[in-house]
Formats: structure tokens, sequence, C-alpha cells
């Protein structure tokens, strides 16, 4: 289950693709941020368009797409807080989107109107909600609150025009709701124990009857009801390195495996009326989405996109269409429209800044090295188009978020400004990573800041021995447990790398650990089976926390946060900020009043992101700003 942490702080050397050593055009900030983000592509009822979200504006908003034409049209007009598109309402035509307050997480379900404004269907000031989808009749809206209590997710239901919330499932254990039958009589209840071990349940509400189907150790994930309730799908590790799809008789309580590979399979579901089957595989840091006819057993083979991966799909209801969300390292995610019918493609959207050629860009390839015990380390590797040993460049090592979190082969604006002003990037699957069987996994647990840092360290050892990279200016960066992999690496290894970029790490585990927000109660203990209670481990978490030692940093660090981030306080920044600042350290430090963990809105982050340049071109290639 450490698969998707909630806490998300975010062999020989290969020989290497050539790249075109051409000059290449610098592309400011601004334009990387011209590109535009988008999420979701729900199917309207008669399916003619699609309910998505897109950064265009500066900030999220809910767009409408028409399939047949490909025109475009703002839904909602927001300039200050996200909102997410989460579908249309049954019969009505009307729209539901989620939406926090500046990043706070406090999401709140609202109900686009057709005549009158928003209206908020979860008012509570300090309750958490998430959508959970409609009932099979559609007469119902499902989603969990946590304002019974602060700690646990209930279960409701909602009634289109009456929308007044009824409790389904009222949960005083903690459990983690993972899905509901079609009929609403079966529940899955997941009990976390360890990040990478948890117990799975079905609740039977006419019975009273909790039955344990995880008889064994290991990782269980939920993966729907068959269209009749007589079959249920998990995904599970047991027994196996790579997690796997799992059928589960009702009646009987026999299990079959569906499909494995030597890769986890991440999620699966079936269409509407259980015609297809979905199954996404995380193939070495990279999606591969598989789509079967049920009815033929025959594997549907999807159209190829030049350069792209498909990284989601979703079926209509019909079972006539589905959409595609695509994208590859050197662009963002595009929506298309696939008909089972005539196996025509239709592409919905540019998201590259056409002032960007994408020939400028760098594609990523996967790498891997060998670390100081001789494991070897996957990596995502971004190397400069002008990069030689003749034109010899700065790099930077990249430490992802978690702990538990992957870099994958996806686009990111930040790494591909970075690399297109001329740095490396080495993007670090360190142990403790998904994706690579759960040995790996667990590797890290309680040696968080000694193990997977060497590892970090040995990945900067990888770009040294490359013969294009200047070995004297590499430098660390990281958002969230990656910002606290960046402060670790520049306190406890302080001569190994000349700058480091911490975004909104953890410098305190004994604060962090202790002020968790109360509806990660049910993911607590297993948390801190992880990293350590902050009561019982103290010691060892004060040891391997950069704040107590902010005394040994020696090179220049750069922090950015959020005021509003409810995971990595403020006050955790500041706090190191201040520290370096008492040692002469050179520190610069950015802080956005409006965001929380991770910047959304684009000013922000063209403000903050630009700033990172400079700072880098300061610190490694010795430039005047």
């Amino acid at each position: 289950m450490k698969r998707v942490l909630y806490l998300m702080l975010f062999v020989c050397l290969p020989v290497l693709a050539q790249q075109d050593t051409t000059a290449v055009e610098e592309y400011t900030i601004e334009q990387f941020y011209k590109n535009t983000r988008i999420g979701g592509g729900i199917f309207s009822e008669d399916e003619e368009r699609l309910l998505m979200s897109s950064d265009e504006s500066g900030i999220f908003n809910v767009y409408e797409i028409n399939i047949k034409d490909g025109s475009k049209k703002q839904i909602t007009h927001s300039k200050e807080d996200s909102f997410f598109a989460q579908g249309y309402v049954p019969g009505t035509g009307e729209i539901l989107y989620s939406a926090d307050k500046g990043g706070n997480e406090i999401d709140h379900i609202y109900l686009l109107q057709k005549n009158g404004p928003a209206k908020d269907l979860t008012p509570g000031e300090k309750e958490k909600t998430g959508f959970a989808g409609w009932s099979d009749d559609k007469q119902w809206m499902y989603y969990i609150s946590n304002k019974r209590d602060p700690q646990f997710f209930d279960l409701y239901k909602m009634k289109p025009g009456v929308w007044k919330p009824e409790l389904i499932y009222q949960n005083d254990e903690g459990y983690q709701l993972e899905g509901l039958s079609h009929d609403e009589n079966l529940m899955i209840l997941a009990r976390p124990i360890t990040t990478s071990e948890n117990e799975l349940f079905i609740y039977d509400r006419g019975k009273d009857e909790l039955k344990n189907i995880s008889k064994e150790k290991g990782s269980y994930s939920a993966s729907g009801f068959s269209k009749d309730d007589k079959k249920f799908y998990y995904i599970t590790d047991v027994g196996e390195e790579y997690a796997y799809l799992v059928e589960y008789d009702l009646a009987s309580g026999k299990t079959s495996t569906v499909y494995e590979t030597n890769w986890d399979v991440m999620y699966s579901y079936l269409s509407k009326n259980d015609k297809y089957r979905v199954i996404a595989i995380n193939e070495d840091g990279t999606n591969k989405l598989l789509v079967w006819n049920n009815k033929t057993g025959e594997q549907i083979n999807l159209p190829e996109v030049p350069d792209g991966d498909i990284k989601a799909v979703s079926i209509s209801d019909s079972e006539n269409v589905m959409r595609l969300t695509i994208g590859t390292s050197r662009t963002p995610n595009n929506l298309y429209v696939y008909d089972f019918r005539t196996n025509e493609i239709k592409k919905l959207t540019n998201t590259l800044n056409p002032e960007i050629d994408r020939e400028d860009l760098v594609s990523s390839e996967v790498v891997r090295y060998k670390s100081f015990d001789g494991l070897e380390i996957p990596a995502i590797y971004y190397k400069p188009h002008n990069a030689s040993e003749a034109n010899k460049v700065p790099a930077l090592v990249w430490v992802h978020g978690g702990p538990g979190g992957q870099s994958r082969t996806g686009y990111f604006a930040l790494i591909q400004y970075l690399v297109n002003h001329g740095y490396a990037v080495l993007a670090v699957n360190n142990r403790g990573s998904s994706g690579y069987g759960k040995s790996f996994y667990k590797m890290d647990d309680k040696k968080h800041g000694s193990e997977d840092l060497k590892d970090v360290i040995w990945g900067k050892k990888w770009l040294e021995s490359q013969d294009y990279i200047d070995s004297e200016n590499i430098g660390i960066i990281g958002g969230s447990y990656g910002g606290y992999m960046t402060m670790a690496a520049m306190t406890f290894t302080p001569d190994e790398f000349d700058a480091g970029v911490n975004l909104f790490g953890v410098t305190n585990w004994l604060r962090t650990l202790k002020s968790i927000p109360p509806y990660w109660e049910a993911f607590k203990n297993a948390l801190y089976e992880e990293m350590g209670d902050p009561v019982k481990d103290s010691v060892a978490l004060y040891n391997k926390s950069p704040l107590f030692h902010a005394d040994q940093v020696k090179n220049p660090v750069m922090v950015l946060q959020g005021a509003n981030d409810p995971r990595v306080l403020q006050v955790e920044s500041d706090e190191i900020v201040a520290a370096l600042k008492e040692n002469d350290v050179p520190v610069e430090y950015v802080i956005f009043e409006d965001e929380g963990h991770g910047f959304i809105k684009k000013e922000n982050e063209i403000k903050g992101y630009k700033q990172i340049l400079e700072f880098l071109d300061k610190y490694l290639k010795d430039e005047e700003i």
C-alpha cells in the first residue's frame, strides 16, 4: 500500500543514446508555463462532450470539449482556487467539481447549478470530502466525509435535486473505504498495518458481518465488483515480488489469478457492463495499458500515437468509445477519443505551447547504476542536447517525493526547463521507491537519510563518470520527501553537492510525525512503522532531522514553501532557513501565501522556478544574476 503513500512529502553503465549536440533554442519559464495541464475527461450522458480540468486560465478550472468538432468551452472562472471536474449530474446536465482553499486540502464538493450560483454540497468548515461516484441506477451520488469525526471517513450518499446526506457506513474503526457493490450491500474495507502491508475485508451490511479475505501477509487493494456482484477483484503481491490481479468468487471464496507479469499491476477496472477489462502496468517507470474484450477474450490493439505513451483510459457507459490520456516526456498529456466501432482515434487537445519546438526538448531514458553495496538503482535521465566532452554541463540529482514515490518518464515542465538551460538531470529511484518489487520497496524502512541517501550520492558518482558532465558542479533538488533528502544530503554529506534546492521538504521529523493531519489517523500507525514513532524512536528521528544538525551545512541552499501546507508545515522551512542564516550559509527562501503542498498556480510556478534557475546558475555556473 506504500505504492501511493499519503505523505507524499512526490551491472554495467549503459551506453546512452546519442543526442543531437547542435544548438537548441532556450525557452523562458513563461513559455514553459504557457503549456497547459489537463486532467479528467468524463463523458456526458449523450457521449458528445468531455468534462475536464485545465490550468489554461492560470489555475485549474472546469472545461467542456465537444468531441465532434474539438471546440472547448470554459465552464468555471475561478481566479483564486483551483476547481477540479468530478462529473455530470445524471439527467440534469449540471456539473460537480471539487475545490479546497489555498491548498489546505480540505476539499469540498460543489454543484454548478444551471440557474444560480455554485452550491457547496459539503459545507462543513473543516469537512474534508471525496467524490466516490454514482449508484448503478444513477439515482444517488456517493462521497466520503470526515464531518462526523475528523479522524475517519464515513460513506454517504445524496439524491440529486434533494442533496441531503444519508449515512451509508459509519467508520468507527479507522478503515479505509475501497469499494461498494452495485447493490450497496457489500463494502470493501482496508486496514493499514505497515506501508507495505494491509488487510482487506468484505463487509456485508445486511448481515453486519466482516470477513477478512487477506489471510496471508501482503499488500491488497480493491479493484471493483463484476456487474452481477458475484465476483470481486483485488490486487495483491502475496507470494510474489510484483502485484497481480485476482478474482474472488463471493459465493465460494475461491480465488484465481486474472493477470500477472514481472511488473506491478497498478490498477484495473471493468467497463460499465463488463464488456472490457482495463489493466495498467507500471513498467520501468512508464504506464503500459492493456484493454481486453471480455466477451471474445481478445486484447484490443490500442492505437499507436507517435512517441506517445497512453497514461490512462476511460470507457463510456455505452462501451462504444474510450477517452485516452496520452503524453510523452517532451509533451504534456493530451486527450484523445477512440471509437471501438470504427477503430478511429481523434485528438482533442494541444497542450504544448506552440512557441516551443518539441525537438528542442529531450526524451527521458531509463538508466541503471550500482550503489554503494552493489544494488542496482534505476533512474530516469535527461541529457541536454548540447552536452559533449567539449561542452561539459552541470548536473542535478532529482529526488522524488514519498517516501515510496517514483520518478517516471512523463512530462514535467520544471525538469525540461532546467535541461533546456543546460543542466543534466538524473531522477533517481532510490531503494524504497515504488515499481521495482516489494523487496526493493521495503529496503528503506527506518533507514531514511542513510542507505537511500547513499543511493542518491552514488547517482551523483554516476553523473561524474559521464565525460560530458562538469563534475565540479553537481547539485541536488527534490520536493516533499525529496526536499528532505535534499536537506539530508546538504547536512549529513556536506561536501557532496555544490548546491541544494529544497521544495517544501521535512527538516524536523519529530514535529512532522506529531503534526500530521487528523484525517491521516487510519494511516498513522503504518507511517510510524516505516518512518519511526516520534515518541519511541525520538532519538533516531532527531538524528536524521537536518534542522538539529544545520551547523554542518556548507554549501548554498534554496528553500520554497507553501504557507498553507498541511503536510510539511511552513515552520519547518522557516526554522531551517533561520538556522542556515545563523551559520552564514548562503540561503534563498521563497514563500507562497496561497499554496499548499506543491505549487499549482502558474504565476507562482513561474516566479519560483525562474528563481531556481537563477540560483543554480549563480552557484553551479558562476553566473552573475
